[in-house]
């Protein structure tokens, strides 16, 4: 079988890493889970009676495309509660696999600012106060409450463990009485801000965002909503329009941002492939204040591609894949994490967090309510009352592209990946390590059988190996002619 190709190149300049080539697999029927596997050997190899397949990697300037800022996932009212409920040696040991390159070196967290339909009831925000009718124009009974305060710690512990760790904060809701419903859920009748409080809500940004800061959470970047074009009744959300999202960006919250001297960063969109248009709206009507765009893995069709229209078009706006659940109730596939990571790098994706971190052995806690995500399963599910958690596999499939392509890793064009109509096939990403030139190639394969793997790079090396069936395969080769 010989099929396209894929690309890759290593930084001009970087001294040749001292490494043997290496691989490591984590598979759908659990055999493997991060494990050391046959690595892969210069030339062509001997395939014997296995299918073949052939990629070829551009390890030359002109191959280079953006550049990795980090792969993690979202963390949750849920998440924090389980963790917490952890014995303190278990927590510790859990958040050192997760945070740390001896175990998946996730360098990107998204938080949810305060609740989301992944908190326990009821929903609340970090400023719900109004006294005999009156609302707190002021924000002076602003305050984190228990659980604001318990997420800013646990994300003060993870900013201590990788250098550089990127965390994004996102709320589902404002305060109820900055909306012309003046509700944080229950009616999507409404379901929209009030402007007449447009200056509260971007304060309520820089009030969060100091209160996170002194509790040595700093917070990198925001989006202004989640799921902006989401209204829905029975979970924190509210509408924005694309030009009103713009505007309260150039008009309140970037300024408002500016003057409290904060450097956080304002993400445009944070919601579906399917409507590109709305983030080159806020582009067009803030791209001062908006460097960075986030996007969401529910349209129907899924189509990654979007963002490559969208870098052609926007080429010097960084692009992230924020959001995307996983569940065990209502199984995904076995590939379904390594897919939507898998996609976005392909299509000049920076990073990728999935939905969600931590859950309960329930999916929980989570909101009452048939709009709440019942079914969305933590990377890690934490067994409250045994105190013991479990990575599962979408946690694995996550950690073959977090722990070797790490931050500052740039991604390489090309071709070789191909997904037929059944779902079977063979896709691949590839990128160079900045620190040691190292170069990860990250192959799932879809099929149900070992592939054997050529990959021809344009300096003229050629390395070949296994891919075990129904894998995600990460190669670690040396620099280009170590």
């Amino acid at each position: 079988m010989y099929l396209p190709m894929l690309t890759l190149l290593v930084t001009p300049g970087l001294v040749a890493a001292a490494i043997q080539p290496q691989a490591y697999v984590s598979s759908s029927d659990g055999r493997y889970k991060l494990s050391s596997y046959s690595a892969p050997v210069r030339g062509t190899g001997t395939p014997g009676s296995n299918s073949t397949w052939k990629l070829t990697i551009d390890d030359t300037p002109s191959g280079r495309k953006q550049t990795i800022k980090g792969f993690g996932t979202a963390v949750t009212d849920s998440t924090v509660s389980v963790f917490n409920a952890l014995p303190s040696a278990q927590r510790t040991a859990l958040l050192n696999t997760l945070m740390t390159s001896a175990g998946a070196n996730f360098a990107m967290m998204r938080h949810t600012i305060a609740s989301s339909d992944l908190s326990a009831d009821p929903a609340y925000s970090y400023d719900d106060s109004t006294t005999n009718g009156v609302n707190d124009n002021s924000l002076a009974n602003f305050n984190l409450g228990d659980r604001g305060s318990a997420m800013a710690s646990l994300l003060a512990e993870m900013r201590r463990l990788p250098p550089g760790l990127t965390i994004i904060g996102s709320p589902w809701s404002p305060p109820g009485w900055m909306k012309l419903n003046r509700v944080i859920q229950g009616t999507t009748v409404n379901n929209n801000l009030d402007h007449a409080y447009a200056s509260q809500f971007a304060q309520y940004f820089v009030k969060y965002l100091q209160a996170y800061q002194a509790r040595g959470a700093k917070i990198d970047a925001i989006t202004i909503q989640n799921e902006p074009l989401n209204s829905r009744a029975q979970m924190p959300t509210m509408y924005i329009y694309a030009d009103e999202a713009g505007d309260l960006i150039q008009n309140n919250i970037g300024p408002a941002l500016r003057n409290a001297g904060l450097d956080t960063k304002i993400w445009a969109y944070d919601h579906n492939t399917d409507q590109p248009s709305y983030p080159a709206t806020v582009l067009s009507r803030a791209g001062g204040y908006v460097p960075a765009v986030a996007w969401h893995c529910y349209a129907d069709p899924l189509d990654w591609s979007v963002l490559t229209t969208f870098h052609n078009a926007h080429p010097g706006v960084e692009q992230y894949m924020t959001e995307c659940w996983t569940s065990a109730r209502r199984p995904t596939p076995w590939h379904w994490a390594a897919s939507f990571t898998m996609g976005p790098l392909q299509n000049w994706a920076s990073g990728v967090t999935a939905w969600v971190l931590g859950t309960d052995t329930n999916d929980g806690p989570h909101l009452t309510g048939s709009d709440a995500c019942d079914i969305c399963t933590g990377l890690v599910t934490v067994d409250v009352a045994a105190g013991t958690y479990n990575l599962r596999g979408d946690y694995h499939m996550m950690a073959q592209f977090s722990k070797f392509m790490r931050k500052g890793a740039v991604v390489m064009s090309g071709t070789g990946s191909w997904t037929y109509g059944d779902g079977s096939g063979l896709e691949s990403v590839a990128a160079t390590n900045a620190d040691d030139g190292s170069r990860a190639v990250v192959i799932e394969n879809k099929f149900g059988n070992d592939i054997f793997v050529t990959v021809e790079a344009k300096s003229g090396e050629v390395w070949s190996g296994l891919v075990y069936r129904n894998s995600v395969v990460t190669w670690v080769l040396p620099a280009v002619g170590a």
